[in-house]
């Protein structure tokens, strides 16, 4: 996906002139990289940056940011950051990319289908990855990448190397890496052992206090037999 933002220039960077932007209504921002250039602090309007980075292609939308006098220069937005309370952005970094060099960049996996494993077996589709790193050019830069799982059996996986690649970029995250995996329900794993447990504890103890009661009850009885015996001795 490409986008369009219009920037305007700040005077310097510092904290003080990042105030002063954000009481102007806009996001102190700075663009850097490509061939050298002096990186350039620079302001944007904060719609138009939520709008591309809440897009379906997110921080990889590559864009063409307008900028007076000196052109328009295609970017990535490389961080930014939000405020932890009104999640308003607060500052913005973007990269200046040549057209013809590849990047590295991170891409979100879709999965599609539903696993036979879960269908057919009861078992659960677990993630283990929801991400991959590709090499590609600019203007080659996917939204996703498609993952299907429709033929995932029980203890069947999905690893990077099980990825239908594309001829425009190539992932260059470990190719074991294990993307998704079909599993037992972990309840099940663990009620079963949780359940003899609680089975071993409980028994003995029932005996245990029929047999403190029954020798309570013998002793009482002998303590009688004494008792009367006394009685006996004394009465002779």
């Amino acid at each position: 996906m490409d986008a369009t933002l219009e920037a305007t220039t700040r005077e310097t960077f510092g904290k003080n002139e990042a105030r002063r932007t954000r009481r102007e209504g806009k996001v102190p921002a700075v663009v850097y990289g490509g061939d050298g250039k002096a990186a350039t602090p620079i302001a944007v309007l904060p719609k138009a940056l939520l709008k591309i980075l809440h897009s379906e292609s997110g921080q990889n939308t590559l864009i063409a940011l307008k900028l007076a006098g000196t052109g328009d220069a295609r970017v990535l937005c490389k961080d930014f950051q939000l405020d932890p309370v009104t999640h308003e952005v607060l500052h913005a970094d973007f990269y200046r990319v040549a057209m013809d060099k590849l990047l590295q960049v991170t891409i979100p996996i879709v999965v599609h289908g539903e696993p036979k494993g879960v269908k057919q077996q009861g078992g659960v589709l677990e993630f283990i990855r929801r991400e991959i790193q590709i090499e590609v050019l600019p203007a080659d830069i996917p939204e996703h990448v498609d993952v299907d799982v429709s033929e995932l059996m029980l203890h069947q996986g999905v690893r990077v190397r099980d990825i239908a690649t594309n001829p425009k970029w190539k992932p260059i995250s470990d190719l074991d890496m294990m993307l998704v995996h079909v599993i037992l329900p972990k309840a099940e794993e663990v009620a079963a052992p949780a359940e003899a447990a609680a089975v071993a504890t409980a028994t003995p103890a029932e005996p245990e206090v029929i047999k403190k009661g029954k020798k309570d009850e013998e002793e009482a009885e002998k303590d009688d037999k004494k008792k009367e015996a006394k009685k006996e001795d004394k009465k002779k």
